[in-house]
């Protein structure tokens, strides 16, 4: 799941990606925005998700995926869209254009 905070401001925005797997014991968000490096993603005891923000640029798009546990790719089931990503899988997207 995502969620979006808006800056009047500055032209970024703050994403909050949030993704539950009852099994993992570690999740990583892999995206353009991150040069295709993992970054560990936090779990929250009480919500019972892995938790991960970031500051992206305003007016653009997107592509990220989950790894899971190093070994399983995964997408956002609430992402803005998918796209092929030349590995016969897709990505997930996620926009930050202003409403």
């Amino acid at each position: 799941m995502l969620t979006k905070r808006f800056f009047k401001t500055k032209d970024e925005a703050e994403v909050t990606f949030s993704f539950e797997h009852p099994e993992a014991t570690k999740v990583e968000l892999v995206g353009d925005f991150t040069d295709w490096r993992p970054v560990e993603m936090k779990f929250v005891k009480k919500d019972r998700v892995f938790k991960s923000k970031h500051r992206l640029p305003a007016d653009n798009r997107f592509h990220f995926r989950y790894l899971i546990d190093g070994q399983y790719w995964d997408n956002d089931a609430k992402a803005d869209g998918y796209v092929p990503n030349g590995f016969g899988e897709d990505n997930s997207v996620v926009s930050t254009l202003r409403a």
